[in-house]
């Protein structure tokens, strides 16, 4: 037994890491079920988690990606901007909520609208995005929307919206904002007698007056898995009524077993969904 322990032939060294040498976003976590997840396995998994099937926020671009035959977007009204007909203030303007997010998000407000095509047939596409005011809807949401319908009237082309939006209708404009209910449901009624087909695609979340208006009314409603789906959130709805609320209450799963929804679909076979559905019409 030796008295004196050998030297080690290497040296410990500490180094301090700095903070930039891992990029913060490089993992994510999963609402769901708390899996961490490498972000790049995640994007590549359409952004579904591999543990539990949550799924996560799509922007409006990447839905455009998911769902569109490569190359055949044409978008509409790419520059329509929202105005500031209250002159609203608070913490934060108005304009300057609008600024934020359109730097966050790369787009002028939350929605995106144009023409392309699905498994090689003709659609117009609508999808609004929760990163900008929560997906809320506005005079410019309701305009594009609205001319989307219009649209697929004039085309006689089948009409996709996907809906996420975990606001209703955007306070910051206060009655122009209310109006829009009213108008994309009237738009929607010309396109019903008209013949057309209406499919609209929920996702988490869709909430308020999103829901309240032409989310809801789809000749055919297909929902992603676990989505939050509703008019108010279950939280506020259990203060108001002080009852406890069953489980899963406004999920997709107890929306379809209720009636409110035709289907359930996952998000890697959305696509090939719609194909389907749109060459049985």
């Amino acid at each position: 037994m030796h008295l004196f322990p050998r030297k080690p032939k290497y040296t410990i060294v500490k180094v301090a890491r700095k903070r930039g040498d891992i990029p913060e976003d490089l993992w994510a976590k999963c609402e769901e079920c708390s899996e961490l997840i490498y972000r790049k396995k995640l994007d590549e998994n359409l952004k579904v988690c591999h543990k539990c099937g949550y799924h996560f926020t799509l922007g409006a671009h990447e839905r455009v990606k998911l769902l569109i035959d490569d190359g055949t977007f044409k978008e509409m009204d790419a520059d329509m901007e929202a105005l500031d007909p209250l002159s609203f203030s608070g913490p934060k303007t108005y304009k300057e909520k609008l600024r934020k997010d359109q730097e966050l998000t790369g787009l002028k407000d939350a929605v995106i609208t144009g023409e392309g095509k699905l498994g090689g047939r003709d659609i117009m596409f609508g999808v609004t995005d929760s990163r900008f005011i929560m997906g809320s809807m506005g005079s410019v949401v309701g305009e594009k929307l609205t001319r989307a319908i219009e649209a697929s009237i004039a085309r006689k082309v089948p009409l996709i919206i996907v809906s996420g939006s975990g606001g209703g209708a955007r306070m910051y404009e206060g009655m122009y904002s209310l109006m829009q209910m009213a108008k994309t449901s009237a738009a929607l009624n010309k396109l019903d007698r008209a013949g057309g087909l209406f499919i609209s695609i929920l996702t988490n979340p869709t909430m308020a007056g999103i829901m309240a208006s032409f989310a809801s009314l789809g000749d055919f409603i297909i929902a992603e898995p676990k989505a939050l789906i509703g008019f108010t959130g279950p939280r506020v709805i259990e203060q108001t009524i002080r009852q406890k609320l069953p489980p899963g209450f406004q999920r997709s799963e107890f929306l379809l077993k209720h009636g409110l929804i035709d289907t359930i679909t996952h998000r890697k076979f959305m696509k090939e969904s719609l194909s389907k559905l749109l060459s049985y019409f």
